[in-house]
């Protein structure tokens, strides 16, 4: 949070537009909690396999010497300052994510938060990363009381805010959609460099073919667990087959599971009779995504509200949105 704004913002060159370093293993491979905590504390000091401390390996994880910890936050608040055109005496206060999420990665930057804080005396104020998202959401596309659908790595919700509260009318009762595309990234091979998720759309373009796979809506919820079985199942058969490319797969995995994210948003914003819809976190970047829930708006008169690739894993957005006193300066987790 800063006091005056001067300059703009750029954006980076990459697909994936993260400011932040990012935490990516070998094609084929997910990661562990361990494996992203020490991503988090390591900075230019090299102790395991593919020149990376812990990447594609599931060993004991070798631990960095103490000067090395925590030190990718330093050029990175240099980089958002450079950015942003302010200094530390702009800074009016220092918003950390306290949860949820995982416990290494909340840690690291929690105790980053609060080092700021003390060295720039200003107040430390945790954020809902849940909220966070949302509210960020709403500053950068100026959405005024739209319906949500929040879909990334770890949650799938659809949401709308009434009696002061972000109330939850849709989610999915097993596997979180991102979590979801990531597995089946892993599943036929594609790198997860910037992203599986960015992969699978790149990919899904080139797709001619739409295979039947499971479809499964629940009232207003969705599952997840028995559409990634059946691929399981069935893409090694297809590919060795012939019957179907790497391409098809990705197309139709995209079209059967973004369907049943529009179907259960659309009986939300029936229930609640709102006419828009804004979609946030990593999943929502998907402009395939993006084109059947703004079309699904439109014929209901509304229209769609979506983030870019830069905000949906950044931060830096939330703190000025969320009311002080959802705010009181405490202590990180």
């Amino acid at each position: 949070m800063r006091r005056r704004a001067r300059g703009g913002r750029r954006a980076r060159p990459s697909p994936s537009h993260q400011p932040a370093p990012s935490f990516i293993t070998p094609p084929g491979q997910g990661f562990l909690p361990r494996e992203t905590a020490l991503h988090h504390q390591v900075c230019g000091w090299r102790g395991g396999r593919g020149g990376q401390a812990g990447v594609g390996t599931r060993g004991p994880l070798p631990t960095p010497p103490p000067a090395c910890r925590q030190q990718h936050i330093i050029p990175l608040v240099q980089q958002a300052l450079a950015e942003a055109g302010v200094t530390p005496s702009d800074i009016a206060a220092v918003a950390y994510t306290k949860g949820p999420g995982m416990g290494g990665p909340l840690v690291s930057c929690a105790v980053a938060a609060r080092a700021l804080s003390l060295l720039w005396r200003v107040p430390l104020l945790p954020v809902n990363h849940c909220v966070g998202h949302i509210e960020m959401g709403r500053l950068v596309t100026g959405a005024v009381d739209p319906v949500v659908l929040y879909a990334s790595g770890g949650n799938t919700q659809v949401i709308a805010y009434s009696k002061q509260r972000y109330r939850i009318f849709g989610e999915t009762i097993d596997v979180a959609v991102g979590n979801a595309l990531d597995r089946f990234a892993r599943l036929v091979g594609l790198p997860n460099d910037p992203a599986p998720g960015y992969n699978i759309e790149q990919e899904a373009k080139k797709g001619v073919k739409l295979i039947p796979l499971p479809y499964v809506v629940k009232g207003m919820d969705v599952a997840m667990s028995g559409l990634l079985s059946a691929v399981e199942e069935a893409a090694p058969r297809l590919l060795k087959s012939g019957e179907a490319t790497v391409a098809d797969l990705c197309f139709s995995m995209q079209e059967t599971v973004f369907a049943a994210l529009v179907e259960i948003t659309e009986r939300a914003m029936a229930h609640v009779g709102a006419p828009d819809v804004l979609i946030v976190g990593g999943v929502g970047c998907n402009v395939r995504l993006q084109e059947m829930m703004g079309t699904m708006a439109a014929e209901r008169g509304g229209r769609l509200y979506a983030t870019g690739a830069r905000q949906r894993g950044g931060r830096g957005g939330w703190a000025p949105r969320l009311p002080p006193a959802s705010h009181p300066s405490s202590s990180p987790p």
